[in-house]
């Protein structure tokens, strides 16, 4: 008798404990809200009691969307062990695109946006905080990731801090077209691939184009003419989140762009351009009222979320690439 009483007993608490954890992992699985970048530079520079100048709007966005990363719900879950993290996936892939966006942001800031021109000395503080955010994000131990990454938030508040010391020379922000163009080239890449990845949810074939355009051009090994490209059925919810979060960071960065290469935008008359990658970059942050990622068969029956999201990132990527032949013209 009082073997079943403690069987039951133990029985109802793993279950509540698994009940429990279940919800948690649920919790923990919803995305971050979006920011408001103007106000949180508002607020920033409030609190720091300084005039926000060329940059700051920039570098503000990169600290406060890693800092989301570190801090939302559930905190940092790509290198957690135990469980309910543990058992995850679509929130550490969606951190991981974010991760990837950030750090082409922090290496573009380092050569490129604090620097006049190559023969230039890096900024100190970037030179540390670029490195750490490239830290291995699974890395849960000697080093932690999430202690790397807090390492590099730091610089960049000391890097954001000297941008508006108007008595010292230790920081610059370069507002230029060459500068903004070095960086849309990075981010064209990264949404490419993605656009590709999210595409190859629906198997297909597809011809090699890689030496396209060059009648000498040559590569390695050989490749064949034809490829039958498909994501396997276990990735296409983690490529689909990889790009969300991607698309989720860029979005911001764009935003903080918009400000602070304001009259590079104007003089170019760019910024229509820019609001309307901003607009197709918002509508794939759109809420899933699917409890799944589905992946339908073309026009099939069932939706197929991974191409909903490649749409809308090859029409921003596409918006990137004319973004930056206008910002390339006199």
């Amino acid at each position: 008798m009082n073997l079943n009483v403690s069987v039951k007993t133990v029985t109802s608490i793993v279950g509540i404990i698994c009940l429990a954890l279940y919800f948690l992992g649920v919790y923990w699985s919803f995305e971050p809200e979006k920011l408001d970048i103007r106000q949180e530079v508002i607020d920033a520079a409030k609190t720091e009691n300084v005039s926000p100048v060329v940059g700051y709007t920039t570098t503000t966005a990169l600290i406060r969307v890693t800092e989301t990363i570190l801090n939302k719900p559930g905190g940092y879950l790509a290198n957690d062990a135990l469980p309910p993290s543990v058992f995850l996936d679509n929130i550490p892939a969606w951190e991981f695109g974010a991760l990837e966006m950030i750090r082409d942001m922090a290496l573009v800031m380092r050569q490129e946006f604090s620097r006049s021109q190559s023969q230039s000395v890096e900024n100190a503080q970037l030179k540390i905080a670029q490195p750490q955010l490239n830290i291995d994000h699974t890395s849960w131990a000697m080093p932690s990731a999430e202690n790397e990454y807090q390492k590099a938030i730091d610089a960049l508040y000391i890097y954001r801090k000297q941008l508006t010391d108007v008595n010292s020379q230790d920081a610059q922000f370069y507002a230029r077209a060459d500068n903004l163009r070095d960086w849309l080239q990075e981010v064209t890449k990264r949404m490419g691939s993605y656009s590709q990845r999210l595409s190859a949810s629906v198997g297909r074939e597809q011809l090699n184009t890689d030496l396209a355009g060059d009648d000498v051009a040559s590569q390695s090994t050989y490749a064949n003419q034809q490829q039958q490209v498909k994501t396997s059925w276990w990735q296409i919810d983690n490529e689909f989140y990889e790009a969300r979060g991607a698309s989720w960071v860029l979005l911001h960065f764009l935003k903080a762009i918009e400000i602070d290469f304001n009259d590079v935008l104007a003089k170019k008359n760019a910024k229509v351009s820019l609001q309307q990658i901003i607009r197709e970059l918002e509508a794939s942050q759109e809420a899933i009222w699917s409890p799944m990622i589905l992946n339908g068969d073309g026009f099939g029956i069932l939706a197929n979320h991974s191409l909903v999201m490649a749409n809308y990132i090859s029409r921003a990527n596409a918006a990137l690439i004319d973004l930056n032949d206008l910002l390339s013209q006199g």
